[in-house]
């Protein structure tokens, strides 16, 4: 009898066999063991922080420590190597021994440098991500002050300001005749709200230096999305390093003719316009993707095509024709061969053998109407994709409008805040339909999921902020913090409760267990508490490098010297700062509340996210860096030399 199967008996030579020898109870099957080697007490323990969790091992992954024992037996290895070299030194032979040991002191710090870039961002790994999140100063210093640093630091980056020509400038602000030139507005002209431009800036500064790393980082949060759902962007032809290099240049190479043509150099003074820009070049990972996919033709047939073996028990083995599993499926269906009841076949009839040979289905009929899973999630995902970036359109053409209408009263900016907030949650609850939390939906993706959430809430929470450099009084602020600390006290355990989530149940606007559904709920109530903070210190942070920076006359935003404004640059700092330590404690009275009603940790239920997914690491960072980046771009004055 042939072996179909044949057995090669497998060595292994590595640390882990020579610490688990072969044995009669646990043989070795090539490379793995029949029986598992027992393990420690620490590895047994599912998940990462069992106590307070809705599931105690949600994502059930046992984290060994025998991946980092190795870099550590790496650099030990090393060090011990170093020592013996030391020992021959003679005690160092003095000044040549110290430098020595320096060398070998920056060659290990460069190292663990580059490894810890490495497990967090480029490919994160569990454990690496594990020591981060599990305390909670370098939680907050990865996730909060790290991206509200970067944000800032890109926002105070010094222009090369020039004064406007004599005849075009009175001291404070632009004035243009109209007809002038192509950036001269209409007579009716009326300033915006955030500041009529002051200064005339660099173009190419600002070309490749603030708008290059804005796009820069829009591409890293789109490739970083498609890393959350396995799939390259990039045709595996040219690689990753050459499509983002040439999907740069295209960034930047594009706007540089408008620019040079003075009919069309209007455009360039417009925000809207480069966030539109921006907008089309986030689309093309996106237009990349779906053309590959389309080009392979994996929207027409199998992924891989079918073995000898697999063809034996489908209709193409001894038809001749090709692996169409549905093609078959839903021409039989259609011409009526499957699904006639009780005529389509009788046991009882005598067989007969006719010439009739079997109907041939067209080649077109085959290329047809077969849209693989894959394919279908794809499609949901691009659309999800697609409402994200328009949600960002939204919240740029509706701070517009909000601020080219200023003054406002109280009755006023609540009416805006909260319309804003019922289109973001809107658009959030479509995206969240779409991408789904379980197997099965249509994108089916928890981390994807987690990510849209983040990027929603933080995207409502910029924008409000950038509003709060424009409220006149402190009953103002007390308006806004009140209904929001009030709503989110009382609402969000009250939408956690059994009956809440029954009612959804039986609207048929859930099918979420009651334990998934408070997970959920759990986690969104961690993102907020991210948002919050990361908003708001940034907010803090680019009102003082922009009121009192190199970049004042290019952010007239933050200004605060105008005689004629009502606005102040003491009342909105500090204002805020309050507001600031309202959120916090209304976000500690929450946790608190669903703690003790519910016996669940938010802050363990994002730990362990975090964990669980490493990847939701880097690409929360660079989602938040986007968003951000995004609020300072929509209130800086172009107006280019």
């Amino acid at each position: 009898m042939p072996e179909f199967f044949p057995f090669i008996p497998g060595t292994e030579t590595g640390r882990a066999a020579r610490q688990y020898l072969a044995s009669d109870a646990s043989p070795l099957l090539g490379r793995f063991r029949a029986v598992p080697p027992a393990r420690s007490q620490a590895q047994q323990q599912l998940g990462l922080f069992g106590r307070g969790s809705v599931h105690v091992g949600y994502g059930a992954l046992v984290f060994g420590s025998e991946s980092d024992s190795e870099d550590d037996d790496e650099d030990g290895g090393e060090d011990d190597r170093n020592s013996g070299d030391n020992s021959n030194d003679n005690n160092g032979r003095g000044y040549s021994a110290a430098v020595r040991r320096t060398s070998r002191i920056l060659r290990r710090v460069a190292r663990l440098m580059r490894r810890n870039i490495r497990d967090l961002w480029v490919a994160p790994r569990q454990t690496a991500v594990k020591r981060v999140v599990e305390r909670w100063w370098s939680r907050w210093g990865v996730l909060v002050f790290l991206p509200a640093a970067l944000a800032v630091g890109w926002c105070a980056l010094p222009f090369p300001q020039y004064a406007f020509p004599p005849d075009l400038h009175d001291h404070t602000r632009p004035q243009h005749v109209p007809g002038d030139g192509p950036d001269a507005p209409s007579s009716g002209h009326r300033a915006p709200g955030h500041g009529e431009a002051r200064v005339q800036v660099n173009f190419w500064f600002f070309l490749f230096v603030y708008y290059g790393f804005y796009t820069l980082t829009a591409l890293i949060w789109i490739t970083k999305v498609f890393n959350l759902y396995s799939l390259n962007w990039w045709p595996s032809t040219l690689g990753f390093p050459l499509t983002v290099s040439l999907i740069a240049f295209i960034s930047l190479a594009a706007p540089i003719p408008v620019y040079m043509i003075p009919e069309a150099r209007f455009l360039t003074v417009h925000n809207t316009a480069w966030i539109s820009w921006t907008f089309v070049i986030m689309a093309m990972p996106v237009a990349i993707a779906f053309c590959i996919l389309m080009t392979h033709e994996r929207h027409l047939g199998l992924r891989n095509s079918l073995s000898e073996t697999q063809r034996i028990f489908t209709s193409s083995w001894w038809t001749g024709k090709t692996d169409t599993l549905s093609a078959t499926r839903d021409y039989n269906r259609r011409r009526g061969i499957i699904g006639r009841g009780a005529h389509s076949f009788d046991p009882d009839a005598a067989l007969q053998v006719t010439d009739q040979s079997r109907p041939t289905i067209p080649a077109f009929i085959q290329r047809r109407r077969w849209l693989p899973a894959s394919f279908v999630r794809f499609v949901w995902f691009c659309l999800a994709l697609f409402v994200g970036l328009l949600a960002y359109l939204i919240g740029e053409a509706y701070a517009e409008i909000y601020l080219r209408t200023l003054p406002h009263n109280s009755f006023e900016t609540i009416v805006y805040v909260y319309s804003w907030v019922v289109t973001v949650h809107l658009l959030d609850a479509l995206t969240g339909w779409i991408l789904g939390a379980s197997e099965g939906e249509r994108v089916g993706s928890y981390p994807l999921s987690w990510i849209f959430k983040l990027y929603y809430m933080l995207t409502y929470q910029t924008y409000v902020r950038a509003l709060y450099a424009r409220l006149r009084s402190p009953s103002q602020f007390i308006w806004l913090q009140a209904l929001s600390s009030s709503f989110l006290i009382i609402l969000t355990p009250l939408t956690m409760t059994q009956t809440y989530h029954r009612v959804l149940s039986m609207l048929g606007l859930t099918t979420q267990s009651y334990a998934s559904y408070q997970k959920i709920c759990t986690r969104n109530v961690f993102i907020r508490f991210l948002a919050e903070n990361v908003s708001m210190l940034t907010f803090l942070g680019s009102i003082l490098v922009l009121h009192f920076g190199a970049n004042k006359d290019v952010y007239p935003y933050f200004a605060f010297d105008d005689p004629d404004e009502l606005y102040d640059f003491e009342l909105t700092f500090y204002a805020s700062m309050i507001t600031w330590a309202c959120e916090l404690a209304a976000g500690i009275v929450l946790r608190g509340l669903i703690r003790w009603i519910f016996g669940v940790n938010a802050s363990v239920e994002g730990k362990m996210d975090l964990a669980v997914w490493p990847e939701l690491l880097p690409t929360s960072v660079a989602v938040m860096l986007h968003v951000l980046q995004s609020m300072l771009f929509s209130i800086i004055r172009l107006q280019f030399r």
